[in-house]
């Protein structure tokens, strides 16, 4: 442990060189070539196998022991979001995802200078495209990426509302979520024979008003709003005849947003449909809530105070915010995961525009997670050479 933090400050340069170029080439969703360019460059220096996929830009570096063995990874989010930022739309890295790449590739630079190597046992380093989508930990699952893999580890740097610069939580307990996507199909009229057509701006009105009125268990943080709608043209003197609509929905645990998907998908087909006009509704995306491996957490707080200090362990903030990481632990039950909350004094907030940092917090998390691969060899029985070399 004294050797990572050792080699996370002195080459803190290396960090923030592999951090600069990530920063300033944020690509968006299942775009990601220049990227995954950059990683697959990276690899090369490290010496590791690497696999790529043909329908995404994801890139998995393999790390093969001698002998059969448990196979820990490290996953890290690829894409930005397009944003509009001081007036200009462009790719917008304001989740962090640049700082998660940052801290995978330096964590894998760190382990290969000091020394470690696996003898039983894998290390898997996992760069996912598209999280934003809600289906880029999808389709690694369908590549099948991930079949080997029993311990899993996230990281995430966090807002200031939620914790400091220098602290770190063993989880975050994020919760559901679903974008929905609604049409609407009427019949055109003029203004002056409304009784002629079907004005979808009265389905939009009830389909509002039914959102409103869906409810759940009050005890389990959720909710459900409209949050986009489109109707009519240029002309006032027209009955619209066709409408689109958007539906934000969010609850604490899979179960409740189960429910709330049945209720939602109720509401609005029988409130949309009431005067006629045909409705459809679909997921556009949807993350899972996280699942939570008391295991995983209980090894990651005793990486967190080995690094950080005992001070600086902060129990798991729960959020309303999606992750699509949860879905490997749907997908696999068996798999052991958790995803790191990392203190980084971030403001004003997650996805903003403008969002800002501590950059030095990488340097942390670096650490942490360089850590974290050999406290999970040691926990798991895996067997490696830990030749500590001279920093230089």
């Amino acid at each position: 442990m004294k050797a990572i933090k050792r080699w996370t400050n002195h080459k803190s340069q290396l960090i923030f060189d592999i951090f600069n170029y990530l920063n300033t080439n944020p690509e968006v969703s299942w775009k990601e070539e220049k990227t995954k360019e950059f990683i697959l460059k990276e690899a090369q220096k490290l010496d590791f196998e690497v696999e790529t996929f043909e329908n995404h830009c994801g890139v998995v570096l393999n790390w093969y022991g001698e002998e059969n063995g448990r196979t820990i990874a490290l996953r890290a989010d690829m894409d930005a979001l397009w944003q509009n930022v001081d007036g200009k739309w462009k790719a917008n890295h304001s989740c962090g995802h640049d700082a998660h790449m940052t801290m995978t590739l330096a964590a894998a630079h760190c382990l290969k200078q000091l020394g470690f190597k696996p003898l039983s046992g894998n290390v898997k380093f996992i760069f996912q495209p598209a999280e934003e989508t809600g289906k880029g930990a999808l389709a690694l699952i369908q590549n099948k990426a991930i079949d080997n893999v029993d311990y899993l580890l996230g990281i995430h740097v966090r807002p200031k509302i939620e914790m400091n610069m220098s602290q770190a939580s063993p989880a975050i307990y994020h919760g559901a979520a679903a974008l929905l996507k609604g049409t609407i199909k009427g019949v055109q009229a003029h203004g002056s024979r409304p009784n002629y057509g079907i004005n979808v701006i009265d389905s939009l009105g009830s389909i509002i008003s039914a959102v409103n009125a869906v409810k759940v268990d009050p005890t389990i943080p959720s909710s459900v709003k409209v949050t986009q709608v489109h109707a009519g043209g240029s002309n006032i003197n027209i009955i619209p005849d066709e409408a689109t609509f958007c539906i934000d929905v969010r609850s604490q645990t899979n179960k409740s947003m189960e429910e709330l998907l049945r209720k939602v998908n109720s509401a609005v087909l029988y409130a949309g449909k009431a005067n006629g006009a045909e409705v459809n509704l679909e997921i556009s995306a949807q993350m899972a809530a996280a699942n939570r491996s008391t295991e995983m957490e209980a090894i990651i707080s005793s990486v967190i105070t080995d690094i950080l200090g005992t001070e600086a362990l902060v129990p798991p903030p729960v959020t309303p915010g999606g992750e699509d990481f949860h879905f490997y632990t749907t997908e696999y039950p068996n798999l052991k995961a958790t995803m790191i909350g990392l203190g980084t004094d971030l403001k004003p907030g997650l996805h903003h525009p403008t969002m800002t940092f501590n950059h030095d917090s990488i340097i942390n998390g670096t650490a942490l997670l360089a850590a974290s691969i050999i406290k999970l060899f040691e926990h798991t029985g895996n067997k490696a050479v830990y030749d500590h070399l001279s920093i230089s």
